[in-house]
């Protein structure tokens, strides 16, 4: 276990201090665990999500595609003209809406839908850029937290705890409601002044017709069509069991048939390097989880806090948070769920409950709610926490945006632990 410690720490340095490429990086780790015989190479491609890089695949071409038909320049014209330029609201306003798409939708998809539209509203104000993208893929793991389809470890809670739709919205809306209010807050004041508009740049949006950003309008009425659907879809994709990665996937491809786009260089535009480094990612968290390494640091965990139940909640809240900053969060819960279903017979049993109501309510929920808190907001401690802060970082470069590990990380932390700390308030105050 050592050694393959020392290859994880090792790679996750050199991603952390970006001596070398990220993705160089990724893959030279993941292959240094297969060659050394840590994963067998078909254990480890089984490792690999398909669904989210068909998600990426699939939504990187849909968003090249209408990008070309002028509908994110005419969008950012409008929305700075509705707030009269002014670049504050304009912020909040995106991270709500970030937050609140981010409930519903993969929180991948709404970065990626969000971010062209974000960079050329803040060129056109002349405001900074980085700081906005940063805290839009905050906004989109605060948000994801809130219901049983807005991240993936929320999936996985609800399939094996059986929880519903409803139940994750009522005992998870209110906190991530707070933390999002709180967060808003201090981004209010923390970043007014540095993206307070010029006065000749909100004479200049007022002055523009978006109108004219159109110069594709029959690519752009197909296009829309086509994503309609593809909507559609993700809102409809758990009930018909179809994964989102397959609808992007699809809808993609369809848009590139409907609107005549040449498919070579659609495909050109896709970030191969983003995609590349998701699959050695995939593979090197693989290997832990083969090792047993999730199981092995949550069993000391818990074992810490030696029967009481509100510190295990706390312990399992602030552990996965912190270990989901570092690693994938889905082998994490996988892991970690197995382990809370072997401790809730015997706090029941230590708290003389025998009714199975009681015990789900009183035991199971809190310990369930604690772990998809702490998974889905510990994304935000780190630039590789989340699959939509690499998203976001990729494509800042693509842009000449400089969007390093420590760029997010800087940003991220403070609102993981304000975050965390507002969710154990939440915790004990609602659960004991």
């Amino acid at each position: 276990m050592i050694p393959l410690l020392a290859i994880f720490v090792f790679t996750y340095v050199l991603i952390a201090t970006e001596k070398v490429d990220k993705t160089i990086a990724a893959c030279l780790g993941a292959s240094a665990v297969v060659i050394f015989r840590f994963i067998p190479y078909p254990v480890a491609l089984e490792h690999v999500d398909l669904n989210v890089l068909f998600l990426l695949i699939g939504m990187m071409t849909i968003v090249n595609i209408l990008s070309k038909t002028g509908l994110f320049e005419w969008i950012a014209i409008v929305i700075a003209q509705k707030a009269r330029g002014n670049g504050i609201v304009i912020v909040l306003l995106f991270l709500s809406v970030v937050a609140v798409f981010s409930a519903f939708l993969d929180n991948v998809t709404t970065v990626i839908l969000v971010a062209p539209i974000t960079i050329l509203i803040t060129q056109i104000l002349e405001i900074p850029t980085l700081p906005v993208l940063v805290l839009e893929a905050i906004f989109s793991n605060i948000g994801g937290t809130a219901t049983l389809v807005g991240d993936p470890p929320n999936i996985l809670i609800g399939s094996s705890a059986g929880l519903t739709f409803n139940q994750f919205l009522v005992h998870l809306g209110p906190v991530v409601l707070i933390i999002a209010v709180v967060v808003l807050l201090v981004v209010h004041f923390s970043l007014r002044r540095r993206v307070a508009t010029h006065k000749q740049a909100v004479q200049r949006v007022m002055r523009a017709r978006p109108e004219l950003a159109i110069i594709e309008p029959r690519n752009l009425k197909a296009g829309l069509a086509v994503f309609a659907l593809v909507l559609v879809g993700f809102f409809c994709g758990h009930l018909l069991d179809v994964d989102p990665g397959i609808i992007a996937l699809a809808g993609g491809f369809l848009m590139a048939l409907v609107c005549r786009a040449e498919i070579h260089h659609v495909l050109e535009k896709v970030e191969w390097a983003t995609i590349l480094f998701f699959v050695g990612l995939f593979i090197l968290v693989g290997a832990l989880q083969e090792n047993g390494v999730f199981i092995w640091l949550g069993e000391h965990v818990v074992s810490l806090t030696q029967g009481h139940l509100l510190l295990t909640c706390i312990v399992i809240l602030w552990f996965s948070a912190i270990t989901s900053s570092v690693v994938d969060n889905i082998p994490l819960v996988i892991a970690l769920i197995p382990l809370i279903k072997t401790i809730i017979p015997d706090y029941a049993e230590s708290a003389g409950l025998t009714d199975p109501e009681i015990i789900r309510t009183v035991i199971a929920q809190p310990l369930y709610w604690s772990l998809a808190l702490g998974a889905c907001l510990g994304g935000n401690g780190t630039l590789v926490g989340a699959s939509a802060n690499v998203v976001l970082s990729q494509i800042a470069r693509k842009n000449k945006y400089k969007f390093t590990f420590w760029t997010f990380t800087r940003t991220g932390i403070p609102v993981m632990i304000l975050s965390l700390v507002i969710s154990t308030l939440y915790i004990y105050l609602r659960y004991f």
